[in-house]
């Protein structure tokens, strides 16, 4: 079987165009797949001052401004804040918690993700509710 190398061409710069990370394509017999490697910070702290009002983060649940360590969700899913329901919960507002303990867990396909903290700090701000669908590097906690 000869690669056609244009048609390979054509689905990376779909890839680019669409902003996808992969994308598959069956003609006949024949199945070509090209997918990109996204390397993902996400799970590395970030900590955020504010100076200037173009720079606020403004919490969609209560408008006030996020100041500390954000950890995000790394992927899509659904969030939970205990290992099964009526469990006790991972974190809560005024823990102490110590990098790599689990705050939460994505579930994706039927997968359950942990999630740990990238950071040492106290949980200031919970950002979801439990059961709330979240986006991949929406803000999950607020560490101070």
């Amino acid at each position: 079987m000869k690669i056609d190398k244009k048609i390979i061409k054509e689905l990376n710069d779909y890839l680019e165009e669409f902003n996808l990370t992969e994308i598959e394509i069956t003609e006949k017999d024949t199945k070509i797949k090209v997918s990109k490697n996204v390397v993902s910070n996400i799970n590395q702290p970030s900590v955020i001052g504010y100076n200037s009002p173009a720079e606020k983060n403004i919490s969609e649940n209560n408008q006030s401004i996020k100041n500390g360590i954000e950890i995000k969700s790394p992927i899509i899913g659904t969030a939970y804040h205990a290992p099964e329901p009526g469990a006790k919960k991972f974190i809560e507002v005024g823990k102490k918690i110590k990098k790599g303990d689990t705050i939460m867990i994505v579930e994706a396909m039927k997968t359950m993700n942990h999630v740990p903290s990238s950071s040492d700090g106290v949980v200031k701000e919970i950002c979801i509710d439990d059961g709330q669908p979240v986006e991949f590097g929406q803000t999950l906690i607020v560490l101070e």
